[in-house]
């Protein structure tokens, strides 16, 4: 490929007309592609209406977009008691839209809570979402969801709508695939000074129902703060079934930015369990390398924080990296 060099070149560049031998010669530069009729960067006070349930969203898509390229989609789903506004600042990929060439919806329950009832709105989101970019242009569609919105991508994953679709999903606190980490005794949202007496005790002995592993392909990355988990598992029956190799501890990633958001209805008293103010942060990497068709299998975890702190710059920098550099082709397959 030869590149333009010198005065030709930085014409060429600010998209302006050459006299070259006596001749007029236009140079056209693509201008950015549009998508939904949106801007770029999501707006938060003017989402993007589904018309298939008329319910909304925000969408994210990087302000260079061409029309001929390839780009990886995320629908980020908040938790549950969460909203739109708390997701797209706790997973801010939108921040990276650019450098990794990312188009991302985040949705909202009105229920503060994902249901069977919102399938169709989240399958509408995907469709919509695929025909905006076009089928051969969607590289990647990643679910990534935080604590009930993970366990809402855990169980749509393999339903007859996303297997197909889905090359990868993300676990913000959502529960690890290929063998689950301990729930902290102390975890879970504290109990406030002011709130008001349960009407009804929580037995000691309480668990969380847990849904079998979806069984269809995907890369996974599971995401969790120190002290939500008693301790990581060294291994992942997901790594086995993909022929990873033996578990690397990549450099710790070194945050001194604070993430962009945390629980403020929940200090009173907080807990490190649950999470406290915003703070620069050290995250552990863990890959299983060289999985079997291009597959990533890894676990993060984020030192000294709990369920609600916002992701920092750098890990969040580390973690969409490792979705983009993962096998992708699911959408593309469909034509």
């Amino acid at each position: 490929m030869k590149f333009k060099t010198g005065k030709t070149a930085f014409f060429a560049t600010m998209g302006m007309t050459l006299v070259c031998a006596g001749t007029l010669m236009p140079v056209h530069t693509q201008s950015p592609a549009t998508l939904l009729g949106t801007s770029c960067t999501a707006n938060l006070e003017r989402p993007i209406t589904e018309p298939g349930t008329g319910r909304t969203y925000v969408l994210d898509y990087p302000c260079d977009l061409r029309n001929n390229e390839e780009v990886t989609l995320i629908l980020n789903l908040h938790g549950g008691g969460s909203n739109t506004a708390y997701q797209h600042a706790y997973f801010p990929a939108w921040e990276l839209k650019e450098k990794h060439r990312l188009v991302m919806a985040t949705p909202h329950s009105p229920v503060a809570r994902w249901r069977e009832e919102d399938d169709e709105y989240l399958r509408n989101i995907v469709s919509t979402m695929i025909n905006a970019v076009g089928q051969e242009r969607v590289r990647a569609l990643w679910m990534v969801g935080h604590s009930q919105g993970g366990l809402t991508s855990r169980r749509l994953l393999c339903t007859e709508f996303f297997r197909d679709k889905v090359d990868g999903f993300v676990s913000l606190s959502g529960g690890r695939l290929g063998g689950a980490a301990e729930r902290s005794p102390n975890a879970g949202r504290p109990r406030q000074a002011d709130a008001p007496p349960p009407s009804a005790p929580v037995p000691a002995n309480a668990t969380l129902a847990v849904a079998a592993e979806p069984d269809c392909d995907f890369s996974h990355i599971y995401a969790i703060g120190e002290y939500e988990i008693t301790e990581l598992p060294q291994t992942s029956l997901l790594a086995q079934r993909y022929q990873c190799e033996a578990r690397v501890r990549r450099d710790d990633v070194v945050d001194t930015e604070a993430g962009k958001t945390y629980d403020s209805r929940s200090q009173n008293p907080g807990t490190r369990e649950w999470g406290l103010l915003p703070r620069p942060g050290t995250a552990q990497v863990y890959e299983y390398p060289n999985c079997n068709d291009g597959r990533v299998i890894a676990d993060i975890v984020r030192m000294d924080k709990g369920h609600t702190e916002g992701l920092e710059p750098q890990i969040m920098d580390t973690l969409v990296s490792l979705m983009v550099k993962a096998r992708g082709g699911k959408v593309q397959g469909q034509q």
